[in-house]
C-alpha cells in the first residue's frame, strides 16, 4: 500500500498536479475535448515572445469555470462546434512582464498586426495593459470558437489580443457572419455564467469567480 502511494505521489508531481493550488484545475482533466492554443507559450503574441510564467501549454482555471466551460462545450458539441482557448490562468509574472514590455515604447515590432492603430505609450492610458489581471484569479479565460468540421477558427472580426475598436464587443463595422458569430460566442458564455469585457469580444470571467481580487503567480506548467 505505501509503495502505491509513493507511487500516485510521484506521478502526480511529474504531471504538474501537485502544485496547483486548492481550488484550481487542469482544463483537459474537466473537459479533453476542449481545443487549446496558448499563445502566450510562443512568440506568436502582441509583444513577440514567450511570456514568462508560461512553461507549458496547458490551460488552468478554478473548478467552477472548468465545469462552466465544459457545461458550454457540450451545448457547442451540438452545433458542431468547439472552444478554443488562447489563455486561461495567468500568474501575476506575466502580468509584470507585460507591463514592462509595455514602457518600452520602441519595442514596436509586433505593432502591424497587433497594435496598428494604437500609439503604444498610451496602452495603459487606454486599458490594454494594467498591473493586475483577472486572469490571475484563474477564473478569467480569453476564447474563440472552431468548426469541429473544418478545424478553422470561427471569423470574428478581428485577431485575438488586437488592441483596438475592431475587438470591442459592440463593433458594427463587421459582415453578418461575424456578427453572427460573435453574438453566439457572448450568447452561450452568457448563459453559463461568464460575463464579458466590452474592449475584447475574446474575454469572458466567471461571475461567481471564488478567487475573486486575489492574484496567483504560480507558473504554467
Amino acid at each position: 500500500m505505501k509503495f502505491k502511494l509513493l507511487f500516485l505521489f510521484l506521478m502526480f508531481q511529474v504531471c504538474g498536479y501537485a502544485q496547483l493550488p486548492n481550488g484550481f484545475v487542469y482544463v483537459k482533466d474537466i473537459d479533453s475535448t476542449i481545443k487549446l492554443e496558448l499563445r502566450y507559450c510562443t512568440a506568436n503574441n502582441f509583444v513577440g515572445s514567450p511570456i514568462n510564467g508560461y512553461h507549458e501549454a496547458v490551460g488552468i482555471v478554478t473548478l467552477p469555470t472548468a465545469k462552466a466551460l465544459k457545461a458550454v462545450q457540450a451545448e457547442l458539441k451540438a452545433k458542431q462546434l468547439s472552444i478554443k482557448i488562447y489563455d486561461a490562468y495567468r500568474p501575476q509574472d506575466a502580468v509584470n512582464h507585460f507591463m514592462a514590455w509595455a514602457k518600452q515604447v520602441n519595442d514596436t515590432i509586433m505593432k502591424p498586426y497587433f497594435y496598428p492603430d494604437v500609439n503604444k505609450k498610451h496602452l495603459f492610458r487606454d486599458g490594454y495593459i494594467a498591473s493586475k489581471s483577472r486572469h490571475s484569479s484563474g477564473s478569467t479565460v480569453d476564447l474563440t470558437l472552431v468548426s469541429l468540421q473544418t478545424g478553422e477558427e470561427l471569423d470574428m472580426g478581428s485577431p485575438y489580443d488586437f488592441f483596438g475598436m475592431p475587438s470591442w464587443v459592440t463593433y458594427q463595422n463587421l459582415t453578418p457572419v461575424q456578427k453572427e458569430n460573435r453574438a453566439l460566442l457572448q450568447e452561450i458564455m452568457q448563459k453559463h455564467g461568464f460575463r464579458n469585457y466590452n474592449k475584447e469580444w475574446w474575454h469572458f470571467t466567471l461571475k461567481s469567480e471564488p478567487f475573486k481580487n486575489q492574484y496567483f503567480n504560480f507558473p504554467v506548467e
